[in-house]
């Protein structure tokens, strides 16, 4: 009766459960929200073994949980392991487990996980304490709602207990089911408490899932390093705070995107220096240095929240303008060597700083023994020029993470990883806030960093003088080109520049997607591979009833890109490669005619396009509308049918007389 829902699941091999349920669960207690998208995450207190009868103490292996250090750390420790054992305590003398809950047993001592789950948006819903208890004998977990009443003490919400139980059936065949003893009474806000429904057919299938598929991730998890609490609670403030730049954003990029991701980085920065400060036992709140700040709104929010600093990048964009003079930002190119480097500096940051970082490290090093170091790598980028890949049993993303990390130790810094939460794929940063050495060493580091530059870039002609280096020992004599002599007038910069020969980004980038091509001759291979996909093969037509009478269009046929190219002349397909992405781009911004789906070109059928979504970001919807009727109809123009849509539907003008002036003003990119 009590009965949620039951999911079969097989373990061929007998190689994941139960070891991968456990993994399954762990993820729901620590990460919620990856299932229930209306929490923002959980904050773990506290954990350890508790005592299956009923009073006693914690056991001594008792582990409490907080992220981000303190002074008063031990104490914590001990409060928490305290309170989780009072709860223990009160929780065990309230309930005995209710049929079909599987009641505790076995080996004497359970695991108990104390946990607060966080509403997400703003306002927040109140958060939820849960007692979450693992009986791993009998294959169970149990969830206890608390409330916390008058008097401060925890009693039980009972009509939401709810278990899952893992048992195995026969041979590979396992179940994994979710139990509530009170369904008729179970109470649901949709948030901290989901319907039971949500639990049988949203978590159910999920946990069954993580079970079996359970890979060891090559990254941290998500906000290791600082309190999730906290986190949660100072994102939507600053989410709130900044939320009007999306309506004003004059760049060319996503706003939704750039604003959401400056603002979770600035959050992860402000809670990580707060505990910084809470360490060292600081008061004055630490200064920064954004080295490739990109649009700079970074930059705005930590001057807004009292961090003295400025950004530095070689390209100034338009929305430097809205920031006011209280955000310091400074268009300048940054040649990694002795006059960029920032001694009175708390921390260095880098943000997406593509070829800057890897030497991130290298600059905070040099700057001071007490600089500090943030950096989240995006591009692959080495000390030279592009990262080129050594390995092949891990991603290229994973690799280039990897060396990252070895320049910070390299430097000397006790580098930490963590994952951030942010809209974007490349989410990892590393952190260089302590040293490995004493400051009497610092001469004997800088030698070991020089070294290590050097062993990396064996390859350019030019070397590192600072310390005497030889290429040839040190690379097996495969670097003949490194033994010559510099040339005369790279001898001057040897002595301020580290890296003779480092190639910044252009002041002005080169815009290479296809766009500065000439239109006629853009124009030129859109006719010529619409006609090779109308006119390959038998005709493909497709039938469609409009006003009671059956209109056949064709459609074309679908080619892969490599026969497309095959088709065009040698000069086309020449200059189309010296543009990124090549052919495809081309056909790509030409989304009006074409549709490219798995490598494979296919003329665009209109009448198959979904309306607008209504939940489709406002800036969007406001530009499509914006849009509609400001460009000419390719179809009516050049396809043999006319267009598949009637006029008054489709979104181009059928003829110079529907044409409306387009309102929206054409922008220059500018790179993040």
């Amino acid at each position: 009766m009590g009965l949620v829902g039951t999911a079969a699941v097989r373990d061929p091999g007998g190689a994941a459960l139960p070891r991968g349920f456990w993994a399954a669960v762990r993820v729901w207690l620590e990460k919620p929200q990856v299932a229930n998208r209306r929490l923002s995450g959980a904050a773990v207190q506290a954990e350890g073994t508790v005592p299956l009868g009923e009073g006693g103490e914690t056991s001594p292996c008792f582990a409490a949980v907080g992220a981000g250090g303190d002074g008063g750390a031990q104490e914590g420790r001990a409060a928490r392991a305290a309170e989780l054992g009072r709860l223990w305590r009160e929780v065990r003398g309230q309930l005995s487990l209710p049929p079909p809950l599987v009641a505790w047993g076995g080996s004497g001592e359970l695991r108990a996980v104390l946990r607060t789950l966080l509403p997400r948006g703003r306002p927040a819903a109140p958060p939820g304490r849960e007692l979450a208890v693992q009986d791993v004998y009998n294959g169970t977990v149990t969830f206890l709602p608390l409330e916390e009443n008058s008097e401060g003490k925890y009693l039980v919400k009972k009509c939401n207990i709810y278990q899952i139980q893992l048992k195995h059936i026969k041979d590979e065949e396992w179940s994994i089911s979710v139990v509530a003893p009170f369904p008729e009474e179970w109470f649901s806000d949709g948030i901290v408490y989901p319907k039971l429904a949500w639990l049988g057919n949203e978590l159910l299938p999920k946990l069954a899932k993580w079970s079996v598929e359970q890979k060891p991730s090559e990254f941290k998890s998500t906000l290791s390093l600082i309190s999730v609490a906290k986190y949660c609670k100072v994102y939507q403030d600053l989410k709130e705070k900044y939320k009007e730049m999306v309506k004003v954003w004059p760049e060319v990029t996503d706003p939704e995107k750039f604003v959401y991701e400056d603002v979770a980085i600035a959050t992860y920065l402000l809670i990580l220096w707060e505990e910084e400060r809470k360490e060292k036992g600081l008061t004055k709140k630490q200064s920064f240095v954004d080295l490739g700040c990109g649009n700079g709104l970074l930059v705005n929010i930590l001057n807004n929240e009292g961090h003295s600093g400025k950004g530095v990048d070689v390209r100034r964009r338009k929305i430097w303008d809205m920031y006011g003079p209280e955000t310091h930002l400074e268009e300048a190119t940054i040649i990694p060597g002795d006059s960029h480097l920032f001694p009175d500096t708390d921390w260095l940051i880098g943000n997406h700083s593509d070829e800057l970082t890897p030497w991130i490290p290298v600059i905070a090093a040099r700057s001071s023994y007490s600089c500090c170091y943030f950096v989240l790598p995006c591009c692959f980028f080495d000390f030279h020029g592009k990262y080129i890949r050594r390995q092949s049993k891990k991603t290229q993303y994973r690799e280039y993470l990897d060396f990252v990390a070895q320049v910070g130790f390299v430097c000397g810094f006790h580098v930490e990883e963590d994952c951030l939460r942010i809209p974007s794929t490349k989410r990892v940063s590393f952190i260089g806030k302590s040293r490995t050495y004493p400051a009497a060493e610092h001469a004997l580091i800088d030698k070991q960093i020089t070294q290590f530059i050097n062993s990396r870039t064996c390859a350019v002609a030019t070397c590192d003088r600072r310390v005497g280096f030889n290429h040839k020992n040190h690379c097996g004599g495969l670097c003949k080109e490194a033994d010559s002599e510099p040339p005369e007038d790279e001898t001057e910069t040897a002595g301020t520049s580290w890296m003779p020969g480092f190639q910044p980004r252009e002041k002005v980038e080169q815009i290479r997607n296809c766009a500065s091509l000439p239109r006629d001759f853009v124009d030129e291979v859109v006719l010529n591979v619409a006609n090779l996909l109308l006119n390959a093969g038998p005709q493909k037509s497709c039938s469609d009833k409009q006003g009671g009478n059956m209109n056949t269009w064709n459609q074309g046929e679908s080619l892969a890109l490599r026969e497309v190219a095959e088709h065009l002349n040698k000069e086309t397909l020449k200059r189309l490669k010296s543009e990124y992405g090549g052919l495809q781009t081309l056909l790509k911004n030409n989304h009006q005619v074409f549709e490219v789906l798995n490598g494979r070109v296919h003329i665009r059928d209109w009448r198959k396009e979904k309306p607008p979504s209504k939940t489709k970001p406002e800036v969007k919807r406001r530009l499509s509308a914006e849009a509609f009727k400001t460009r000419l109809c390719w179809f009516f123009i050049h396809h043999p049918d006319g267009c598949s849509l009637p006029s008054e539907a489709c979104p181009y003008a059928h003829g110079t007389e529907e044409l409306r002036q387009s309102q929206i003003i054409k922008k220059t990119k500018h790179i993040q």
